[in-house]
């Protein structure tokens, strides 16, 4: 099964987005190649900017907090594991004091670093970080690979809390769902929603089949569009019956 997630609000498009940019840097940085760190620092560079939505660190809290409340009115209730409960509580909680004790604009350690906001500057100028235009830059590219690994973690090291905040904010979203079996017959579906709202909705389809789909929601109608994997800029429908499991997720 390969799996879509379509966010239908833009708090959890920006949390989806900063989940992938922390995934990429993570498997970047570990990685021995001046190549890789130097994709890596481009990741960073994309976490400063996708993270420097003003609200995003009091939208994270509150909603840590919402979901702590309702949590914990669970206690009482026997089908639920208590060693579970207090598991996920506790790291709201550590989540939520991380995340507090993040001063300032998030990423602003990165902004007040000279040297990283120049390379970011060129970065964009195609070609424009060759080691004629920045020979520090390439310095830093010829160092030991621990070297840079280690540097890579110092920059990354103060945004984590961030990190660890959506993680377990878009876990209990994807978790909170659940899952319809249908089918999109000649490759379209509809299905009206009757005011039901989620936040995000998961398709899932067999692997094998040549076909992506294409969401449009809204909490009147769903609608899935199934289109051709040829990947033209507009592929055609893909005119056969496409079997998929679809989530509704909401917290």
């Amino acid at each position: 099964m390969i799996s879509y997630e379509f966010p239908l609000n833009e708090r959890v498009r920006t949390l989806l987005r900063l989940e992938d940019l922390f995934s990429r840097i993570e498997i970047l940085s570990k990685r021995t190649e001046s190549i890789d760190h130097h994709c890596a620092l481009g990741v960073l560079f994309e976490l400063l900017e996708v993270a420097a939505r003003a609200d995003l660190k009091s939208d994270l809290l509150q909603e840590l907090e919402r979901q702590k409340k309702f949590l914990s009115a669970l206690y009482s209730n026997p089908e639920i594991s208590q060693a579970a409960l207090e598991g996920i509580l506790n790291s709201i909680d550590n989540a939520s004091n991380d995340l507090l004790t993040m001063s300032g604009k998030i990423g602003q350690h990165l902004r007040d670093n000279e040297w990283l906001m120049g390379i970011k500057q060129r970065a964009v100028i195609p070609g424009g970080v060759c080691e004629f235009d920045l020979p520090s830059y390439h310095h830093w590219q010829h160092q030991t690979s621990d070297e840079r690994r280690a540097q890579l973690s110092t920059w990354l090291e103060p945004m984590l809390p961030l990190h660890d905040s959506l993680s377990i904010v878009l876990k209990l979203l994807r978790e909170n769902g659940k899952v319809h079996h249908f089918t999109a017959f000649n490759g379209s579906f509809q299905q009206m929603q009757g005011g039901k709202v989620a936040q995000m909705l998961c398709v899932h389809i067999d692997n094998s089949l040549p076909c992506i789909p294409e969401i449009s929601a809204n909490k009147y109608a769903l609608n899935v569009r199934f289109v051709a994997a040829t990947y033209a800029a507009k592929p055609p429908l893909y005119e056969h019956d496409v079997p998929f499991d679809l989530t509704f997720c909401s917290l």
